[in-house]
């Protein structure tokens, strides 16, 4: 592909309706009702994909959806689904769904041990799609009593869902299965032409030489004037993304940090927290989530730009994982963002100040924190840096 191709597809589009998705039974319920009305296709790509109730469901849809004569597409991680039941899989083969696994664990020709996919997107039709950091399974689902992990997704509608197609259908032309399409045609409704939400795929593939998503933080670090807002679950920034974050501090940015209070992996937060000292040196606000498991990873800046998906603040999803985020640039999507966080900061979160964070942790506390932080370093380095094939690699 020409690099003026590649520029155009990664430009922004303008055409596009966009809706931001809580987490839970809303995105469930939205994501089954995508598939219910899927006329001509469906693309699902996921980190994830659970038996369970949840998963359940989704496959029960997918299955309908094929055997209604739709061409349906699901991509799942060979690592974090490799529990994924044979006879499921042999099922959903059946009624007609095209199934692979991204490279599973120790099968790839050219062996990448920290290289995942870790997309979450569906497209239907090439003109609905919906990207966010949801994996399918029970947690991150509202269950009897048990409430879903915090989490986004962006509902699209309009130019860019074609361009989330196309992302899905690179994917799927490095299976040895892919049988090719004719190219997609996709015809907006009147309704559409009138709507103006500018939006833009990005994507992090470091074995493929892509960086978009970490190119979009370095310019929300740079282009903030006011301030900036991020929600990472696992944030453990890298030299560049701290120095930028320092440099919008120092320039009198307002930065706040809504990180987990619980983690679903506690090394990584003994990690990040050994970081927080760092966070309070440059003066960036920082908050803690309460409520239950925060996954979610969305960031944005001045009350004019999102970006929410996949990606992570930090080395794993830079340097390693395949990543996928939606930039929406539309001030009126951004002020309803926003008010959707501020809601959250003042219900759901705590401030973690200095004076706090040094009553509470003791000299033994934190040599874990800097151990832990300096564990995921090495097995970073181990697995990905030194192991890492040439710019060829297989997906």
């Amino acid at each position: 592909m020409s690099g003026s191709s590649l520029k155009a597809k990664s430009a922004y589009c303008v055409h596009n309706k966009v809706e931001l998705v809580r987490g839970g039974k809303d995105y469930f319920d939205l994501l089954i009702k995508m598939l219910n009305e899927a006329k001509e296709s469906i693309h699902l790509q996921v980190y994830i994909l659970n038996n369970d109730e949840t998963g359940r469901m989704v496959i029960d849809a997918l299955e309908a959806a094929a055997r209604r004569g739709v061409a349906v597409y699901v991509m799942v991680d060979g690592y974090a689904s490799q529990s994924l039941p044979r006879n499921t899989i042999h099922q959903v083969r059946e009624a007609g769904v095209n199934f692979r696994f991204f490279e599973p664990l120790l099968k790839s020709n050219n062996f990448y041990f920290g290289r995942r996919l870790h997309h979450k997107v569906v497209v239907v039709d090439g003109l609905y799609g919906m990207v966010g950091g949801l994996n399918i399974a029970d947690r991150y689902n509202d269950m009897p009593g048990i409430p879903a992990w915090m989490d986004w997704g962006i509902h699209v509608e309009g130019e860019v869902s074609a361009r989330l197609y196309d992302v899905c259908e690179e994917l799927w032309k490095k299976s040895s299965r892919y049988v090719k399409h004719e190219p997609l045609h996709v015809q907006l409704p009147g309704s559409l032409h009138k709507s103006e939400s500018r939006v833009r795929v990005r994507r992090n593939d470091w074995v493929r030489n892509k960086n978009q998503i970490s190119a979009s933080y370095i310019d929300m670090f740079r282009q903030a004037n006011k301030e900036i807002i991020i929600m990472s679950s696992y944030f453990l920034p890298g030299r560049v993304i701290r120095k930028r974050m320092e440099a919008a501090a120092k320039r009198g940015v307002s930065v706040r940090l809504i990180l987990a209070g619980t983690s679903d992996v506690r090394i990584v937060k003994f990690a990040e927290r050994y970081i927080y000292s760092w966070i309070f040196r440059n003066r960036i606000n920082l908050y803690e989530y309460q409520k239950n498991v925060l996954h979610g990873k969305l960031s944005m800046y001045d009350d004019k730009w999102v970006t929410a998906g996949s990606y992570n603040v930090n080395f794993i999803s830079a340097y390693a994982s395949i990543e996928l985020n939606l930039d929406v640039a539309d001030e009126q999507f951004a002020k309803k963002v926003k008010h959707t966080i501020e809601g959250i900061i003042r219900k759901d979160c705590i401030e973690i100040t200095e004076s706090e964070y040094g009553k509470k942790y003791n000299i033994f506390q934190r040599s874990i924190h800097k151990i832990s932080y300096d564990l995921i370093q090495m097995i970073f380095f181990l697995f990905t840096f030194y192991f890492r094939p040439g710019k060829k690699g297989s997906e």
